[in-house]
């Protein structure tokens, strides 16, 4: 009888599991946890939960495998035998050695092998519990089992994947969704984004791909985020921590802040938008009266002149000068007859 649900998705777009389409697993890190080993992690993404081991770097045998020039990075992939429901044959398996291979090639770009040559660094991956994902959570795992052994890197790796699940793209696929999923896109990358590890099971459109190459970009970058946290927690200082902690702090008060000054240019341009309203409707002469009565603080209707009154009175004006003048220009000439006699 098959176990395959009716749908993978409810009524209000939430996978069958609580997550959006694009919300990765919860993932918890523990670094050191074999004392025998160089380096080790132990990590528990979802269901998942794998132990990755680092020894070396050291001599490499046999000598005819060494590389004069840089080391070699031996990767192994293994599940456990019990790491699934149906109890599987121990020992490497034609998957398994697959998933060695390029997984290994993963981690070739950002490994500085120049540093040991004619070394080896092993890095063993196993798997304890099986739940989708399991090359993914292994790369995640060995790169911070390669920092704890103190091997030299460019940078971090991050793994997940994206899937196809009823047409629809979905990241970091639990184990129903990669069994009856449409198609599974494994990615591997580094933090500058180059990718180091891509395959794919199933058939995508070259849209979806560069879409589910996005949403896997979104994701490491939740992963190097948990990476980080990882490493600090087990190589940080105190100072360091509290560093980390003030910027956190001040990145929490900025984006407050941010709110706060765009809910207040919000009501500014709210309030705007209001006053310009208010000023297409009312009468430009009232405007013009409240504007003075502003300034005076008194009421200037009582100075308004009207135009024609004003004119009347200056043609009357007017009118008095002109008939004045004659009768003064009378008076000037007798008394200037009067003088000569």
């Amino acid at each position: 009888m098959s176990d395959k649900p009716e749908k993978f998705f409810d009524e209000n777009g939430m996978r069958l599991d609580g997550r959006r389409v694009d919300e990765i697993r919860p993932m918890t890190v523990e670094m050191g946890v074999l004392t025998r080993a160089d380096g080790s992690c132990y990590l528990e993404w979802g269901n998942n939960k794998v132990l990755a081991a680092v020894y070396g770097p050291r001599e490499l045998h046999p000598r005819r495998l060494q590389r004069p020039g840089e080391a070699l990075v031996r990767y192994r992939y293994n599940m456990a035998a019990f790491s699934v429901e149906d109890r599987i044959r121990p020992g490497p398996s034609r998957r398994s050695t697959e998933i060695s291979k390029v997984s290994g090639e993963a981690f070739e770009p950002v490994v500085m092998k120049q540093f040991y040559p004619s070394a080896v660094i092993d890095v063993f991956a196993e798997v304890l519990q099986a739940d989708a994902g399991t090359r993914t959570a292994a790369i995640n795992a060995a790169t911070l089992a390669l920092v704890d052994a103190g091997i030299p890197m460019k940078g971090l790796v991050a793994a997940c994947a994206v899937g196809k699940v009823d047409g629809q793209l979905v990241l970091d696929l639990n184990k129903p969704e990669d069994n009856y999923g449409d198609a599974d896109l494994p990615i591997a990358m580094t933090e500058d984004g180059d990718i180091t590890l891509l395959q794919m099971d199933g058939n995508l459109t070259a849209e979806e791909i560069s879409k589910g190459i996005e949403m896997v970009r979104e994701g490491c970058e939740q992963i190097f985020a948990i990476q980080k946290a990882a490493l600090l927690e087990r190589f940080g200082t105190a100072e360091e921590e509290e560093i980390l902690e003030d910027a956190e702090l001040q990145a929490e008060l900025m984006s407050e802040e941010e709110e706060v000054s765009e809910a207040a240019e919000e009501e500014d341009a709210v309030e705007e938008s209001e006053d310009l309203e208010a000023a297409e409707t009312e009468d430009p002469e009232d405007v013009e009266v409240e504007e003075a009565e502003a300034m005076f603080e008194e009421d200037v209707t009582e100075f308004e002149v009207n135009e024609g009154e004003c004119e009347e009175a200056a043609a009357e004006v007017n009118e008095e000068d002109i008939a004045s003048e004659p009768e003064g220009e009378e008076s000037t000439e007798e008394e200037g007859e009067k003088y000569e006699q």
